[in-house]
């Protein structure tokens, strides 16, 4: 294998890592990370060895207590911590650069107008890759000041202590770096599972809050909404503006209005499964891809369950 090459750009970008009790992922994620201008773990009371492991391999260690309400991790790093650099790369414990990574986003930091960009994840599941089915990307890498993530206000209605849906609101343009990461979890499917019902859990709040029909939560506002659907005040407060899941709900993206209208009904499981593993093609990956993505099914019956549970 090749020795890794030397990216001068890659100088000006600081990683940012969440994490809580990743003694088992942090290493490999931090073990790609050279070359890079920065490394900041910003960890939330863990109780391994994963300030130890961080400090061992030269990051600067952050310590993050949540008090149950706005900002989350993400949010409180990007509004307390001095930047040195230019760009912020957010990357989870269980996400591993490549090299193929590196290279193209060096050379297109090296000349862009973009405030930010779409990176391209490589699924593992069950150890292995796979090659097929729904894509996986995300808004992870931009200019720091250029925006942050949406603001959800959740007034202790979930234990949640870092942003898993809210996205980054940029201004500017928004490019892709096509060379793909690697999401890789290394910790096996108990803590899989146990990850995706926890995230169950907070679509089942945040459907009732956009609902209405669980006003004692407190606000759900999206402060920080897309450019595109936000009020001109920049401020739209989802609890006065949505009573139902219908048209325009003018707080939310074009996607999130489609996922919340669906979300509660009985077809969204089967449709996730169909999309992924026939129109996507997952099955062309075997027996994992079949296993993924009716897991991916089952999250969502969990949701609609959870909502169903919530409500009654």
């Amino acid at each position: 294998m090749s020795a890794p090459t030397s990216h001068a750009q890659l100088t000006n970008v600081t990683v940012v890592i969440p994490v809580k009790n990743e003694a088992t992922n942090l290493p490999v994620c931090l073990g790609r990370l050279e070359g890079f201008g920065k490394v900041v773990v910003v960890d939330s009371g863990s109780t391994d060895a994963t300030c130890e492991l961080a400090q061992d391999a030269g990051a600067e260690v952050l310590v993050f207590e949540w008090d149950g309400k706005f900002p989350k991790k993400r949010n409180w790093v990007l509004q307390t911590y001095t930047f040195t650099t230019e760009w912020v790369l957010f990357l989870d414990a269980d996400e591993f650069v490549s090299e193929a990574f590196k290279a193209e986003l060096a050379g297109v930091l090296q000349n862009t107008e973009c405030v930010g960009f779409w990176l391209n994840y490589e699924r593992w599941f069950l150890g292995k890759q796979l090659r097929h089915g729904d894509e996986f990307n995300k808004l992870a890498l931009f200019r720091v000041g250029a925006g942050a993530y949406e603001r959800i206000e959740e007034n202790q209605w979930s234990a949640l202590d870092m942003e898993i849906h809210e996205h980054p609101v940029l201004e500017g343009a928004i490019g892709e770096i096509r060379a793909p990461i690697e999401h890789n979890e290394y910790r096996g499917l108990h803590h899989y599972i146990a990850k995706h019902n926890e995230y169950a859990s907070w679509e089942a709040e945040r459907y009732l809050q956009l609902t209405g029909q669980r006003p004692e939560g407190g606000d759900l506002r999206a402060e920080d909404g897309d450019r595109d659907v936000r009020s001109s005040d920049g401020i739209s407060t989802l609890k006065s503006q949505v009573s139902s899941l219908h048209p325009p709900l003018s707080v939310l993206t074009p996607r999130q209005q489609k996922k919340y209208r669906h979300l509660a009904k009985w077809w969204a499981a089967p449709v996730y499964f169909i999309r992924g593993y026939v129109l996507k093609g997952g099955f062309l990956d075997g027996a994992v891809g079949f296993h993924f993505a009716l897991g991916k099914a089952i999250y969502f019956y969990q949701i609609r369950l959870k909502i169903r549970e919530r409500s009654a």
